[in-house]
């Protein structure tokens, strides 16, 4: 009834002491899982909607469970992996994916009009258990907020400290009393005390008294001591024994699978439990420090970038300005006007000037996007008016289901997911990290990212000097005697570089 494989095992793996190679494979399964169920949902698209109620709810149940198993892969993969730049890929897929959840939620309970949905038959046929389909709360939601957390725990205490302060602070009426009656009160109690001590070790006495008064008429034990011993040590040895015995059952009865771990035994420092509990903190500990190390090189490669590289960015930049002033002028006489900061400043030059051979396709894809526009809205009119017509006739339908059947609603989380399964298609799936042993930033994708930032920010710098510089061609060119509107290439770049050569 769904429509996909249902034999689609994606378990978390056993409790061991994984590598950082194993969650990197976990991801990619996760990832590939991930790309088979966005074929399949772009798939729906095209398919006339689902007339039969139950069988929509198969498809929807089916696809729902598929991204909670992918899911809680991503969720411990993002937990332990401690590369800081797969982290914040791994973070984008699991917020999708978490979205692409509620929406499914919400689609089962339009078709079922419930929040509670049994998957008995779609487990049984997934061969999958109700433990495999549980919704973990992300880690993260705790361990990337315990900042805030603490502050905020913080604030409460002292809110309550503050509180109950004002509450003990109010001084209460002292009872007046004259000294004969406190003294009279105390006596009272004195007697009363002196009393119960009395009564008490009289009560011990008379026991004492009945305990040799039965003795004395048993009259003397004729037991010899050694048999007396013997019936002892008897005694104790068997229920040493016994407890032996039940405990050397219970460890059989956990090693073959037969009986759980107590928590003692659980929370043993060398209990396999425990040395995993042990390894994942460690872990945990080591992508702070790594986030750490990444945010720090975040700076300094963007420092470096701009001491080894911002010169030369600069002085191409001001080359390829200028070339488009030569250009320019060649062509209309005149010098141009610099684009404003609102307009991009030089990068809209560029943009321009890369644009050109491809105005006419530009038009077209225009003309063609106006096209698919006006459909669109006319598709949207059609489903209004649908949606009304619906809406007289059956009010009580779900939200994706139309006159003729039910169809899934479009996702807002699924271009997320895929941009980030893109991400990691192009960059982390065939990275080579044989050198990367202990999982620390990337400093080539640092050098990508901070590169085009320093390049921005050189850029309006550029401006500002460029402007200026325009500025005074302009004013040079309006005083220089016999100005030749339109001169040949050849000229016009002896012109400029002697214009330049009198600016500065």
């Amino acid at each position: 009834s769904s429509g996909i494989n249902a034999e689609w095992p994606l378990r978390p793996g056993p409790l061991s002491i994984m590598s950082h190679s194993t969650y990197n494979i976990q991801w990619n399964e996760a990832q590939n899982h991930i790309k088979e169920l966005l074929e399949y949902e772009a798939g729906t698209d095209t398919q006339k909607p689902e007339t039969d109620r139950v069988s929509a709810f198969q498809t929807a149940a089916v696809i729902y469970i598929k991204y909670i198993q992918v899911f809680r892969k991503l969720e411990e993969c993002y937990y332990q992996i401690v590369h800081p730049q797969k982290r914040i890929v791994l973070k984008h897929v699991l917020d999708g994916t978490m979205g692409r959840l509620l929406e499914l939620k919400n689609e089962m309970v339009n078709l079922e009009f419930s929040e509670y949905h049994f998957f008995d038959d779609v487990l049984s046929d997934m061969k999958l258990t109700p433990a495999d389909i549980e919704i973990p709360v992300p880690r993260y939601f705790t361990q990337d907020n315990e900042k805030d957390i603490k502050d905020r725990m913080k604030l409460m205490a002292e809110t309550l400290a503050k509180y109950r302060l004002d509450e003990t602070s109010d001084k209460k009426e002292e009872i007046k009393m004259s000294l004969e009656e406190a003294i009279k009160i105390i006596q009272v109690h004195e007697r009363a005390r002196q009393g119960c001590l009395r009564a008490k070790f009289m009560r011990e006495i008379r026991a004492q008294e009945e305990r040799e008064k039965m003795l004395s008429l048993q009259g003397a034990s004729t037991m010899d001591p050694d048999v007396a011993s013997t019936i002892i040590q008897k005694v104790w040895k068997g229920y040493s024994q016994r407890n032996k015995t039940l405990k050397l059952r219970e460890e059989e009865l956990i090693f073959i699978g037969m009986q759980p771990n107590t928590d003692a035994q659980v929370h043993h420092k060398d209990s396999p439990v425990s040395k995993v509990n042990k390894r994942e903190e460690e872990r945990v500990l080591i992508q702070a420090q790594h986030e750490r190390e990444y945010q720090d090189a975040l700076v300094n490669i963007k420092e470096k970038i701009r001491e080894a590289e911002g010169p030369d960015i600069k002085e191409n930049m001001q080359d390829q300005i200028r070339q488009w002033f030569i250009e320019t002028r060649d062509a209309t006489g005149k010098f141009p006007d610099y684009p404003s900061d609102d307009e991009g400043g030089s990068g809209a030059i560029f943009k321009t000037k890369n644009g050109e051979g491809g105005e006419e396709g530009g038009e077209e894809g225009g003309k063609k996007k106006g096209k698919k526009g006006k459909k669109k809205k006319g598709e949207k009119k059609e489903k209004k008016k649908k949606g009304k017509k619906k809406g007289g006739k059956d009010k009580g339908a779900g939200g994706g289901e139309d006159d003729d059947g039910f169809k899934m609603v479009p996702s807002m989380f699924i271009p997320g997911i895929e941009e980030a399964s893109m991400t990691y298609e192009e960059i982390w799936k065939q990275r080579d990290e044989t050198e990367n042993f202990q999982q620390k930033y990337d400093a080539e994708l640092i050098k990508e990212l901070k590169r085009g930032e320093v390049e921005s920010e050189i850029r309006v710098q550029v401006d500002d000097l460029m402007r200026q510089e325009l500025k005074n061609l302009k004013a040079v060119c309006k005083t220089l005697p016999l100005f030749n509107p339109k001169p040949t290439t050849f000229q016009s770049t002896n012109t400029h570089i002697s214009l330049t050569a009198q600016i500065t």
